[in-house]
């Protein structure tokens, strides 16, 4: 498993495993899949109080909890709150709740990462910082992070939290790649060439913040996974063409062309497939070339200026 350093902080693995569908795992099936994961170096796994309505993270606890093989200092478990029904809250009373909620479900002591899930309008920063302080000092949690964020809404937590930020979670894919159009659409009147995000990618290697890529096979507007889509022809076709150059599987390849960005983000594999699994972990094993990696970026419809 390849490693990239977390925030500048600490090594941790390449793929990250997103847990979101795990939830409709039994607990058989969740237990192949976690044994899976670790076996191939890919222990880092991504969790959300909101995934499954907090099934995902309560069966997997229940899976580490039964299998003493699986050791608890060998496997990073992250998660993420801030989402409710209908709101978002970033109070200190909720956060410092929600981890209590998430260390039940996934019956572990402490969290090596909790990220907030989504930006609040009413965010008062004081109280991040506090319940950052009171989850750091508890034990309770390890490292903090950010998901979904703008750098101005990192730079106002920044003012007032002590922990470093280790981590923005991110959309990001071939297609869906606005991160890295705005800044290659300099000075034009194109699509891509509107910042979206705040210039976060060069923002997050000037901060040493490694992003964490989610949905890294979703097109545009929620229609699915762009392999094998009609829509991304041009795309499937470069893709089955490394994929065939290299011997690997296309979701391989896509994956790849994510870990060859030097910003070095990890990839949040979102599938409960361990054969899947096993074909994003492989993509560790692939050094796109720079032409090989501009000839995805075009064909998915990308201009150069």
């Amino acid at each position: 498993m390849k490693k990239i350093l977390l925030g500048n902080a600490w090594k941790a693995p390449a793929i990250v495993v997103g847990c979101m569908r795990l939830g409709e795992l039994d607990s058989k099936s969740m237990n192949r899949y976690i044994h899976t994961a670790v076996e191939h170096g890919a222990n880092y796994f991504d969790h959300a109080d909101i995934y499954a309505g907090g099934m995902s993270e309560e069966r997997f606890g229940e899976a580490l909890y039964a299998d003493s093989s699986l050791k608890r200092e060998n496997i990073i478990l992250q998660s993420k709150c801030g989402i409710r029904k209908g709101f978002y809250d970033l109070s200190k009373e909720y956060i410092v709740q929600s981890v209590d909620g998430i260390l039940k479900r996934l019956r572990t002591e402490y969290l090596d990462v909790l990220l907030l899930h989504r930006p609040d309008a009413l965010t008062e920063p004081e109280e991040v910082a506090a319940a950052f302080d009171t989850l750091q000092q508890s034990g309770k949690v390890r490292w903090f992070g950010v998901s979904n964020h703008k750098p101005m809404q990192i730079q106002l937590l920044k003012k007032y939290v002590q922990q470093p930020l280790l981590v923005n979670q991110l959309q990001f894919s071939i297609p869906v790649s606005n991160m890295v159009a705005n800044g290659m659409e300099v000075n034009m009147e194109t699509d891509g060439s509107i910042d979206h995000d705040g210039s976060v990618l060069d923002y997050s290697r000037l901060h040493d913040m490694t992003i964490q890529a989610w949905s890294p096979f979703q097109m545009p507007s929620w229609k699915g996974c762009f392999l094998g889509n009609p829509e991304y022809a041009e795309l499937n076709r470069e893709i089955e063409k490394l994929a065939e150059q290299y011997n690997v599987s296309g979701t391989t390849i896509a994956a790849a062309w994510i870990l060859r960005h030097p910003a070095k983000m990890q990839l949040i594999a979102g599938t409960s497939s361990p054969a899947r699994l096993k074909e994003i972990i492989g993509a560790c094993e692939i050094n796109l070339t720079r032409e090989e990696w501009y000839r995805l970026y075009l064909a998915a419809g990308h201009p150069l200026p």
